[in-house]
């Protein structure tokens, strides 16, 4: 079982954090994120450390201790330096570029995909075969990449595709004569 609650989350310079009427606030250079909490948990700030600690000791508890830490963690980094995904397109005829507030992807469907970005994301075309995405909230970046990578995920025979950028592709061998 990970003990990840019991350690502080330090909370760097230019980052404020607030914890007011059951909500974790924190303020930073890339934005403001804010976290409901859940009555399982206590969250107290003393100088530039925040901690979290169970009120019970119960399985669910004891979950939402570590659950919250990572989560206020999370945030602290976010609107500190910003979460950043890389996608990259492998296929002939696939590309991506943004127009405006939307993001245009050519998939090798009769039509092409049009995806529009949210507010509090920011999607970037370094070329037509890579995407990068970027914001505050960790969990809102990894759900936009999902979403974009749900339109064509990488197939096991040729690898064609959507990818994230670190990701390895199992190759499977295609058919024998």
């Amino acid at each position: 079982m990970s003990r990840v609650g019991k350690y502080p989350v330090m909370v760097p310079n230019g980052v404020t954090v607030a914890i007011k009427e059951g909500k974790v606030t924190a303020h930073g250079k890339q934005g403001v994120l804010s976290l409901p909490l859940v009555p399982e948990v206590d969250v107290s700030l003393e100088e530039d450390k925040v901690w979290v600690k169970p009120r019970g000791t119960d399985k669910f508890a004891r979950a939402m201790w570590g659950t919250t830490r990572a989560n206020i963690r999370n945030m602290v980094l976010g609107v500190n330096q910003g979460f950043a995904k890389r996608l990259d397109i492998v296929g002939v005829g696939y590309k991506a570029a943004v127009q405006g507030k939307v993001l245009n992807l050519a998939l090798g469907f009769s039509h092409d995909v049009v995806y529009p970005i949210p507010d509090d994301v920011v999607i970037r075309c370094d070329s037509p075969t890579a995407i990068a995405i970027g914001g505050p909230s960790k969990e809102r970046v990894g759900q936009v990449a999902a979403e974009i990578r749900s339109y064509r995920p990488p197939e096991p025979y040729k690898g064609k595709g959507i990818k994230y950028a670190n990701e390895r592709i199992l190759r499977k061998e295609g058919k024998k004569k």
